[in-house]
């Protein structure tokens, strides 16, 4: 199977067109590296760019593509746990347990000045 020359072929173009593709989006990183967006949307763009070429040299040249479906559930649980962890900070920021709010203390210094 894997020595008939038609499977080799195709093979072959296939790491040439993910080959080409990685180039573009390189290509790509560095275009947008000359635009100087602003942080958040750079980040965002960025990892974007690197999910891209990452799946695509997972998937084709570390033949992800063809595993068992046991190997996509890990991937994916995986990918659960990253954007668990990446929101964790998020949660930690917006924790207000303890402290006063802002818009408390804005609100009591409003209604001091009103006695006055």
């Amino acid at each position: 199977m894997h020595s008939d020359p038609a499977v080799i072929q195709k093979a072959i173009r296939k790491y040439l067109a993910v080959g080409a593709l990685l180039f573009v989006f390189t290509g790509i990183t560095v275009a947008v590296n000359q635009v100087h967006l602003a942080v958040p949307f750079a980040i965002t763009v960025a990892l974007i760019i690197a999910i891209t070429k990452g799946s695509m040299v997972a998937s084709i040249f570390m033949h992800l593509s063809d595993e068992k479906k046991w190997i996509y559930g890990s991937l994916i649980l995986t990918v659960v746990f990253f954007i668990t962890l990446m929101l964790l900070p998020n949660l930690t920021v917006s924790d207000t347990i303890g402290t006063t709010s802002p818009y408390t203390a804005a609100a009591e210094r409003a209604a001091g000045k009103a006695e006055k």
